[in-house]
């Protein structure tokens, strides 16, 4: 985990911000670090969604969410993730990573964020993610349940757009309990 220390710093801040609820916009406020960058001076592609974990981080400290899911044994993880580069960030450039989580479908909850310079959408990505327990995974049911408890209003409609929802299928590897040969 190589921006270890920035995310021990994004949740020590975060117990200092305002709070949030879970349908709102982060905002964490970067600089383009050497950590960062590649030989072309700029963001290396990979490195984006490492810096875009920090911003999933702080709305869900903020929310409550890193707290609630701490307690009950849950953890995040990704299982899809797109990107869309449309300038670079160079070297040493402040930036920030506006974060917001859009909705479900069946299997997942979906966040889109975003690189921003000047007001100016560098690039942007829609991560598909679940929760996991000892158990397996949490249905969506309970994320949302959990999410009213906290006391935050949940919206009529979660659902993302079919474009996403054909994104991830389209692109899902087989279950971890089903076979997936290594065959081109």
């Amino acid at each position: 985990m190589h921006v270890i220390f920035r995310t021990l710093l994004i949740l020590l801040r975060a117990r200092r911000r305002p709070s949030m609820t879970p349908w709102e916009s982060s905002v964490v406020s970067l600089r383009a670090l050497p950590t960062d960058i590649d030989i072309a001076r700029h963001i290396n592609n990979g490195q984006y969604f490492s810096l875009f974990d920090l911003g999933r981080f702080d709305l869900m400290a903020r929310s409550g969410m890193w707290a609630l899911m701490r307690r009950r044994g849950w953890s995040p993880v990704v299982q899809s993730e797109q990107i869309t580069f449309r300038r670079s960030v160079t070297f040493m450039t402040r930036f920030e990573i506006h974060t917001r989580m859009i909705g479900f479908d069946e299997k997942c909850f979906y966040f889109e964020q975003r690189a921003v310079v000047d007001g100016e959408i560098y690039v942007r990505a829609h991560i598909a993610g679940r929760l996991l327990s000892a158990q397996g995974p949490v249905a969506n049911e309970d994320i949302i349940e959990a999410i009213r408890e906290l006391g935050h209003e949940v919206p009529e409609d979660l659902t993302v757009s079919e474009e996403l929802q054909t994104w991830r299928r389209s692109s899902a590897l087989p279950s971890a309990r089903k076979p997936a040969p290594n065959q081109w």
